[in-house]
């Protein structure tokens, strides 16, 4: 993937580690950065004018600080500070960019909720990719994940999965998971053996389909397929939590987009089990 990455910037732990992902992605794949801020909160009162400007100064120092750590990296960097509001601005921005990096103040499990509303909204209405880097130290995690449903938002994240896992040297792990029908209570105790039996083949069969032609474009990617039963978001959470990246897909269409996100990507972003890529 050729372009720009464009990392959204805060003062926040989890952001230097957003700068930190991407400058070894821009490195290997020998894209520009650029770091972009968002000044929020202005509403026009008065005597407004010189906070605003002190915060946009102090802003850019913040930026000019990130951006020698990436020309000593070797990256062709530059800043943009911006004032208004911060998800609006950073989805502007990933309108012309190959991906869009944030970082989240979410450090695992039993240490406070994930990236807020915020977060989700970008991911949401971006234009371009969006990974978010959790704020912890992800150690030595192998495998890309990605989630699969057959759907044509699926051939994207395979697409971008792929090209990851074939840029990081790590294998593929293509997930599809499957849930038995509900029933109320008492209706089914137990499932026929039978119908089992053909969730688990109709799943495989759309994680082959899905992935038919896939070897053709990467031929030393190796590639391993996991149906599972459970619910989506649970399945993928479990198996990315010892990988380098999980990906998933989102429909993310129109101005409902800026508020909403597909429920399986939104509660894989609720729980970050480890950087994780949304695409459209």
């Amino acid at each position: 993937m050729a372009g720009q990455i464009v990392v959204g910037v805060t003062g926040a732990r989890g952001s230097r580690r957003a700068v930190d992902w991407a400058t070894a992605r821009a490195v290997q794949w020998k894209q520009s950065v650029e770091l972009v801020s968002v000044v929020g909160g202005a509403i026009g009162t008065v005597g407004e004018a010189e906070v605003l400007g002190a915060a946009q100064t102090a802003t850019q120092q913040l930026l000019d600080g990130e951006a020698e750590r990436l020309r000593a990296a070797g990256v062709t960097v530059s800043t943009r500070v911006e004032s208004g509001n911060p998800v609006t601005k950073l989805i502007e921005a990933s309108a012309d960019a190959a991906l869009l990096v944030i970082g989240s103040d979410y450090r695992g499990a039993g240490t406070g909720p994930a990236r807020g509303v915020h977060g989700i909204r970008i991911a949401a209405g971006a234009k371009s990719p969006v990974v978010v880097v959790p704020d912890r130290d992800l150690g030595e995690g192998s495998g890309v994940v990605v989630g699969i449903d057959g759907s044509s938002v699926s051939e994207h994240a395979i697409e971008f999965a792929a090209s990851e896992a074939d840029r990081l040297g790590e294998q593929l792990i293509a997930v599809s998971a499957w849930t038995p029908l509900h029933t109320p209570r008492n209706a089914m105790e137990v499932y026929p053996d039978l119908y089992l039996a053909n969730m688990q083949s109709t799943t495989e069969e759309i994680l082959a389909l899905s992935l038919a032609g896939l070897s053709s474009r990467y031929p030393d990617l190796n590639v391993v397929r996991r149906a599972e039963r459970g619910h989506p978001s649970q399945v993928l959470g479990k198996i990315a939590g010892d990988a380098r990246m999980v990906v998933v897909g989102t429909h993310g269409r129109g101005a409902i987009a800026r508020f909403l996100l597909g429920s399986i990507s939104q509660e894989v972003l609720s729980h970050l089990p480890t950087v994780t890529a949304v695409v459209r």
